[in-house]
Parts: C-alpha cells; structure tokens; sequence
C-alpha cells in the first residue's frame, strides 16, 4: 500500500507498521493520523494478517506532535479555522473540529481485532507515548526513552490516555509522569509496568516477531479477536456479571463452531490443529455486544 509517512508490511501472517519520517523522528501530523486510520481498517479486513507490530523507522519512535506550526500547533482556531459555536456564543464541543486527532487513533487501535505488539525502538513522546498504550503488549529497546510531556507544554494528556494509562499502570504511577512531564529511561518504564519487556536495540524487532509467531502459530483468529475486546471492554465493566455474560455468549457460539471441534480433534489426535474460521467472515452473531460511542 502507497503511504506517505508509514510502512504497511505483511510478512509470514505478521504486519509490521513503521512510522517513517525518520529526519522528524517520525513526528506525528496529520497525514499519519489519517494513515495509521487507513492501516488498521486494512489489517482489520485482512484474513492474512493474524498480528501487528508498531514501531518507528530510525533512531526514534515517535517524537510526539509535528511542532513544525510553531507557538500555533495546537490552536485549532488558527490552523483549522474558527470551530461551530452555540448561540450563546460559547463553543460547541460536539463540532468534530474539536476532536484530538491522536485520540481518533488510538481508538481505532483499540477497536482493532488482532493482537497488537509495540515494539518502542527509541524516544516516545507525547502522542508517540499515548499511541502505545491501546497496544497490547509493548516492547521496548535499551534506547527507548517515554515521555507524557503534557505539562511542560501547557495542555493536557490526550488520545483518551486519561482513560487507559491509569488502568496500565495504575493512578498514583500515572499521575507522576503526567504532572512531572519528565522523559524517562525504558528501565522506569519496565518498573512502572508500561513495558513487559526491555531488550538490546538489535534484539527488539525479533522479539517481537517472536512473540507473534508464538501468538499466532497454534491459536484460532476469530477466538483472538474475540479475546482481545473482551479484555479490553471488561475494563470499563462494573460488575464481574456483565463479563459473564459475554463468556458465556462466547462458550455458547464458539463451542458449536467448526474451530472448537478441530481444536478438540486435533488435541485428541496429538496433531496441529487447522482452524478454518475467519474473522472477515465468521464472527458470531452477539459481536459486537456494545453499543458504539459517538463523539458529541
């Protein structure tokens, strides 16, 4: 696929994304916004990509927000032009003009029905640090070095983080770093439990396709979707009942599947199991169990 300012590469069932305005330390504007969308609609709909790992071309991750507009880069007013406003003057927040693009990403990232590995190669910051945190594991290079800079540069965490670093990392750990704004080491990541894992920059890459091989190798797509949004959702749940109920729809579905009875067979039988289901195609009828969210 043509992009701008990302590579879309599919290799042995693995799509590896890269962020690549390496002379920017793959700084983050609008165009990447737009293609990180593109990439993860197309991986969506991809029955031959069964995992994704997201990573940055160069020395850098991603160095945050494009800041190339100057003292301007976050006035919408003045780059956009003047947002709706209410008839009492005030400003009609419901305008999609409004939106924080970063949280239009990683929402979609969070959306996604595969399993998405960060592989964080050197500095994330800002929104190069709040992109990996809708990502479901995140490795990270001796190099790496994380920032939620926010208050040092007189706004606010952004791309819904607000809502996902705490449940990473929990609140005492993720207020620090937000109100520090400080740029610290991948160690003080691996202590905080925002990265699992911390290897030599020429293991990283590796290991991560490692870890999706692993992931992919002997597991069915359609139950890996499937997990991947019970997990995540459930953390917003206020009753374990409410996980009950979608494990329950799942045992119910996927028990009566062609994938379950080859997953028993094949156990049986002391052979790799083939699983046929696919998640273009086969998701069960009670998916998705929520009601989507509109910005207004």
């Amino acid at each position: 696929m043509a992009y701008e300012t990302i590579k879309y590469e599919v290799d042995e069932q693995i799509l590896t994304i890269t962020l690549n305005r390496p002379d920017k330390l793959n700084a983050f504007n609008g165009s990447m916004q737009q293609e990180l969308i593109d990439a993860f609609d197309a991986a969506d709909k991809d029955d031959n990509v069964r995992a994704i790992i997201v990573t940055g071309a160069g020395r850098g991750f991603c160095a945050g927000a494009d800041l190339s507009s100057g003292a301007d880069t976050f006035d919408r007013d003045a780059r956009r032009g003047p947002v709706k406003r209410l008839a009492n003057g005030k400003v009609d927040y419901s305008d999609p003009q409004v939106r924080d693009g970063g949280g239009t990403v990683t929402l979609r990232i969070f959306k996604c029905l595969k399993p998405v590995i960060a592989a964080v190669n050197g500095p994330a910051v800002g929104i190069g640090a709040t992109m990996l945190l809708p990502m479901d594991i995140r490795i990270a290079s001796e190099n790496a070095r994380i920032g939620f800079v926010f208050s040092q540069r007189g706004i606010v965490p952004e791309a819904a983080s607000s809502w996902f670093l705490p449940r990473l990392v929990g609140i005492a750990q993720a207020l620090e770093w937000c109100y520090t704004g400080r740029v610290f080491p991948a160690q003080e990541a691996l202590a905080g439990r925002l990265v699992s894992k911390v290897v030599p920059p020429d293991d990283l890459l590796p290991t991560a396709r490692a870890l999706a091989k692993e992931i992919t190798a002997k597991t069915a797509p359609v139950s890996l979707a499937l997990i991947r949004q019970m997990m995540w959702r459930m953390l917003g749940a206020d009753d374990p009942m409410e996980a009950h109920k979608i494990d329950s729809r799942g045992i119910y579905a996927r028990g009566r599947s062609d994938d379950v009875k080859e997953g028993v067979v094949s156990f049986l039988e002391k052979r790799p199991a083939v699983f046929k289901n696919k998640v273009s195609a086969d998701m069960p009828d009670y998916f998705p169990w929520w009601e989507e969210r509109e910005y207004k």
